[in-house]
This record gives structure tokens, C-alpha cells and sequence, in this order.
């Protein structure tokens, strides 16, 4: 397993853990709005090697208590479970995020225990869900198993999705609220610009049109909350 990027120690990466965060390359979406575009497309070189990762990992014993795997697209590797029971073999808790496209994996990932929680995008409505990846077209037959997973699972897990004025709008949100309905945790994240996103003149809703979202969102789902503004 190739380690593409290492963040030492967070705060926000693993809400409730001080975790360090791992990230992997390769993605199978082309979302105009990524902030990692470089490790989606696979251009980003590689950091180390897993056993200078696991080295490290050793030494940060007391000093943190989980490993969040991001990318890029996790579950894109076959490796990854085996990659996630190491962590979990050392005493880590370990978050995943995914985009949902590979439902078998997450499945064996879920039922072997090897994640305490995952965080799921949740890219746009179903009608506008190929636009807003990047790509032409999409099957949402694998998003859609892996909802259910998620919704089905004993583990813990969050939906969320990155507003973008450009992309969302509020019957957006009334589709999305209808499709996860009864979820457990919903969260409304605002786009920030960056040097990294791959298309410019794309920009966060307002702060009013966050609460709309937010409240569209409520009436399906009990728990939603809005991240990254002020």
C-alpha cells in the first residue's frame, strides 16, 4: 500500500479522536469541486511505503487514538482491508471516507469491523449526480447499496454533502432528504475555493441558503448540521 499523504495529527479529520490522517490516490470520480484533485487523478507522488507508515504509527502511541483513510477514493485499493486491520490490530480507532461507488468492499469492511465510522459523500441528487462526479454518466446502483449498507450497519456513520452554489439548489436537498430519509447523521458541508480545485468561478452558497438546505434536510432527517463556515 502506497501512502500518497500523512497528516501527523488533527482535530477535525476524526471528530471525537486526535488522529492522524492517511490519504490514498486514485478515484473513479472527476468532481470539479475536489480538493484533492492531484490524488484523484493519481499524480500525486508517493509519500512512503505502509511500513514507514506503521513505524510511525508505533511511536504515536498515548499520543493518539485514531487513523482517519481518505483520498482519492479508498476503496478503490483490494489491499485496503487488509491495510485497515493492521491499524486496528495496533489499538486505533479508524474512520473511512468514501464516495459509495464500491459496495462490496465497504460490505466486508463493515462486516469485519475494521471501521468505528464512515463517512459517505452524498454528491447531489440522484437527476444530477453524474454532473456533479465529473463525469458524462453514472450507474447509482452501487451509491445506492451502499446507503443501505451504511443505514443497515451497526457501525457509526455520517452522509454529507459539499454545497456548491453552481451545483445545488434547495429541491436538491428535498430529493436527497427523500433518498436518505432516517439517516443518522447528515452534514451540510461548504465549498471552499483552493488552489487545488480543478475548475475555477465556483463558490459556496450563502449562509442563508445553507440554512434552507439545512432545514429542507430536517424534515427527512432528524440530525443535520452544517460545516465550514463561521
Amino acid at each position: 500500500m502506497k501512502i500518497h499523504g500523512l497528516q501527523k495529527m488533527t482535530l477535525l479529520d476524526y471528530p471525537g479522536h486526535v488522529a492522524c490522517t492517511v490519504f490514498l490516490s486514485g478515484c473513479d470520480f472527476r468532481c470539479p469541486f475536489c480538493h484533492n484533485y492531484e490524488l484523484a487523478v493519481g499524480t500525486a507522488p508517493s509519500l512512503m511505503e505502509e511500513e514507514e507508515f506503521f513505524s510511525f504509527l508505533s511511536t504515536r502511541r498515548g499520543l493518539l487514538d485514531g487513523v482517519a483513510i481518505t483520498g482519492g477514493e479508498p476503496c478503490l485499493r483490494p489491499s485496503l482491508p487488509g491495510f485497515l486491520r493492521k491499524i486496528k490490530e495496533m489499538g486505533y480507532a479508524v474512520k473511512l471516507d468514501t464516495n459509495g461507488a464500491h459496495p462490496d468492499l465497504l460490505r466486508l469492511i463493515l462486516e469485519e469491523g475494521l471501521a468505528d465510522y464512515v463517512a459517505m459523500d452524498i454528491k447531489n441528487s440522484p437527476e444530477k449526480y453524474a454532473l456533479t462526479c465529473g463525469l458524462s454518466e453514472l450507474d447509482l446502483t452501487p451509491i445506492r447499496e451502499s446507503v443501505s449498507l451504511l443505514m443497515s450497519s451497526s457501525v457509526d456513520y455520517e452522509f454529507r454533502t459539499t454545497a456548491v452554489a453552481e451545483l445545488h439548489e434547495e429541491n436538491d436537498f428535498e430529493e436527497i432528504g427523500k433518498w436518505i430519509r432516517g439517516a443518522k447523521h447528515y452534514f451540510l458541508q461548504a465549498f471552499t475555493d483552493r488552489e487545488q480545485v480543478p475548475f475555477d468561478g465556483l463558490h459556496a452558497p450563502d449562509r442563508e441558503s445553507l440554512l434552507h438546505f439545512q432545514q429542507i434536510a430536517e424534515k427527512y432527517i432528524s440530525d443535520v448540521k452544517i460545516r465550514g463556515t463561521d
